[in-house]
């Protein structure tokens, strides 16, 4: 994988250098942790020369890290002790001919490592069919190892790394929206026990209902799912009320005030109750929330 001599005179002005980690002013508590490379080979030769071509770079001011696995299982060991390699530089021939492309399968199906970035890099491009391994495999690139010059090693490196760190960014974001989506159910199921909670769409069919709106109803949720808003109350709800509502949802989206219906055992049931318009910005309602506590 030896590069032209150009290739290394010119490979000088593509490092990316935000910050310089020799600078013996830079606090070591400041300094960014490094991104974690897997060089994986059979040949010494490929580590050493592969580790000297990227030995200055940088990205994003994080510097490399290097880790050397010499087979496959080497390096499903090392990938399932360290689920933040950033990229694995992959050979396709070792202790099997598709030691490499058993790898790269692995880490997606059995270690499910959706965010590494994996390059295949081989020395006998003739063996293999490149067309069939990028569309077979879940791999970032392909290159032969006499092709792969130092600017072209730095170029793939960097693509690679920028598409992890914009995968590692979407994913955290997605673990935090989890987070707060976990939180709302919780809050949910706690105002589902103590209120009375239904969603029904602009045609006044039900769409979900708490446990307490089937407590007081006398019926079970999938009996009203799908059903007008009269099946909810065994009294018929007053058309006064039922215009004032309506005429309330279409010119301001939301309505508050009390409801006086009947239980599902016959007894009064006083409720103060809010209904809140759902809808697109400049759009028409596509579904109507209402909340109700039971007035004593």
């Amino acid at each position: 994988m030896s590069a032209p001599a150009s290739d290394d005179a010119n490979h000088g002005l593509l490092i990316i250098e935000d910050d310089d980690p020799s600078d013996p002013l830079a606090s070591p508590a400041q300094e960014k942790p490094p991104w974690r490379i897997l060089i994986v080979d059979d040949d010494v030769d490929v580590h050493v020369v592969t580790k000297f071509a990227l030995s200055n770079t940088q990205f994003q001011g994080r510097r490399l890290s290097f880790l050397h696995a010499y087979s496959g299982k080497e390096a499903l060991d090392t990938l399932r002790a360290m689920p933040d390699i950033a990229l694995v530089l992959l050979d396709v021939i070792m202790e099997t001919e598709d030691a490499g492309l058993q790898v790269a399968h692995k880490v997606r199906s059995e270690l499910h490592n959706e965010l590494v970035r994996i390059v295949l890099r081989t020395g006998q491009p003739g063996q293999t069919l490149e067309h069939s391994i990028i569309c077979d495999y879940d791999i970032n690139d392909f290159w032969c190892k006499a092709d792969l010059t130092t600017r072209k090693l730095f170029t793939t490196v960097i693509a690679s790394l920028r598409a992890y760190a914009s995968l590692q960014a979407a994913a955290a974001d997605r673990a935090a929206l989890e987070i707060q989506l976990a939180e709302a159910r919780k809050v949910q199921e706690l105002l589902g026990q103590q209120a009375l909670v239904i969603t029904f769409d602009p045609q006044g069919r039900l769409r979900d209902v708490s446990e307490r709106v089937c407590e007081l109803s006398g019926k079970q949720r999938d009996q009203l799912i799908g059903r007008k808003l009269d099946a909810l109350h065994a009294a018929p709800f007053p058309e006064p009320l039922a215009s004032q509502i309506r005429l309330a949802l279409a010119y301001d989206g939301a309505w508050s005030g009390d409801i006086h219906t009947q239980a599902a055992d016959g007894g009064a049931l006083h409720l103060r109750c809010s209904v809140q318009a759902l809808s697109e910005p400049g759009g028409a309602p596509y579904e109507y929330v209402a909340v109700a506590t039971v007035l004593v």
